[in-house]
């Protein structure tokens, strides 16, 4: 398993990540425990949750993800054994808290929180779940929109957020910060402001990538690359398409399409996509699953590919995927496929 360096600091991250966000919904506390015991077992050493968590959000089940990663730090002792990332809603969240965006204030309140669901003194990764001026990177879209991403005060509340996180650094109560759901420009002043303020320096992104959403790989891998703000890759399977599970209009039961009823890729644009990648996977003998875990981690930017499983099976396929190497001819097909199919979601 290699280690990949966090940003600038001096952590190191297994290029896997063990996602977690099914803890509390699909998945019971025994089934979460399992999936961290194997996972630690297979070498990984990086472990990714959320405030929000389990999905689909609801007051009865955000903040569960956290209590189970807890009861197991308590029962094993084994905090020390992870590099453990959490975050805080960007806001619009009408059962948590006040309801507002993330600021210093709720930042405050959310680390506290978390700190208590989790059973650890700190957080070594604390992220921005989701841009508090609104984000392009949800429900499929593809275009930038001024009037319902952007706020007159976003500079001043990137500024206040920093401030909030730096005090939580000071504290001990967390290590680093990242964001999550960001945008070139939005990581930038980031940078910028920290810089200019002396505050916390953001060490990564974690934005959706995959074999068909691929917009990292233009501005924001150039600034990633001179920066030192790698990526989390999370859906590197396309909330589970690249299986081929969905193919055909099928919906496996207890998979995220039958517990979520909705499932905005799944569209005309995908399905076709879905298959000439299944199909090349099958041509060259390889799980499609594992093909498809396995191009994330060939990508220069890529800091670690968060994998989420609903069973033990799933994550020992998942976690496998380390131990493929693609061919020339492989890549190839991938290039031939994107080609053909830029933006199918």
């Amino acid at each position: 398993m290699k280690l990949k360096p966090l940003g600038r600091t001096d952590l190191r991250v297994t290029e896997i990540c063990l996602g977690t966000m099914t803890w509390g919904s699909q998945n019971t506390e025994a089934e979460g425990h399992a999936q961290i015991d194997l996972a630690l077992e297979s070498g990984l050493n990086f472990m990714d949750t959320a405030e929000l968590y389990a999905v689909p959000r609801s007051p009865e089940t955000s903040g569960r993800t956290e209590e189970i990663i807890g009861s197991w730090f308590k029962r094993t002792g084994k905090r020390d054994k992870w590099i453990l990332a959490s975050k805080i809603a960007g806001g619009g969240v009408d059962f948590l808290r006040d309801n507002t965006r993330a600021n210093a204030k709720t930042i405050a309140l959310a680390v506290d929180a978390s700190l208590k669901r989790l059973q650890t003194d700190y957080i070594d990764l604390y992220q921005i779940h989701w841009a508090s001026r609104g984000s392009y990177n949800f429900d499929g879209n593809w275009d930038y929109a001024p009037h319902t991403q952007d706020t007159a005060d976003v500079l001043a509340n990137i500024e206040d957020m920093l401030e909030g996180l730096g005090a939580m650094v000071k504290a001990g109560k967390i290590r680093h910060i990242g964001v999550s759901n960001e945008t070139t420009w939005g990581i930038a002043q980031w940078l910028r402001i920290a810089e200019a303020k002396g505050l916390p320096r953001v060490a990564s992104v974690q934005n959706e990538y995959n074999l068909v959403r691929r917009q990292f790989d233009l501005d924001m891998a150039e600034l990633s690359h001179h920066e030192q703000v790698g990526l989390l890759a999370y859906s590197p399977l396309a909330g589970g398409m690249l299986t081929g599970k969905y193919q055909n209009g099928a919906v496996p039961k207890g998979s995220r399409l039958d517990y979520q009823k909705s499932f905005w890729r799944l569209n005309e644009h995908s399905e076709p996509v879905i298959a000439a990648y299944l199909d090349l996977a099958r041509q060259h003998g390889l799980d499609p699953a594992q093909m498809a875990i396995a191009f994330t981690l060939t990508r220069p930017f890529m800091m670690s590919s968060i994998i989420g499983a609903t069973s033990i099976d799933q994550l020992k396929t998942a976690i496998g995927s380390v131990d493929v190497t693609l061919s020339a001819e492989v890549l190839a097909g991938i290039d031939a496929i994107h080609r053909r199919y830029p933006r199918p979601i």
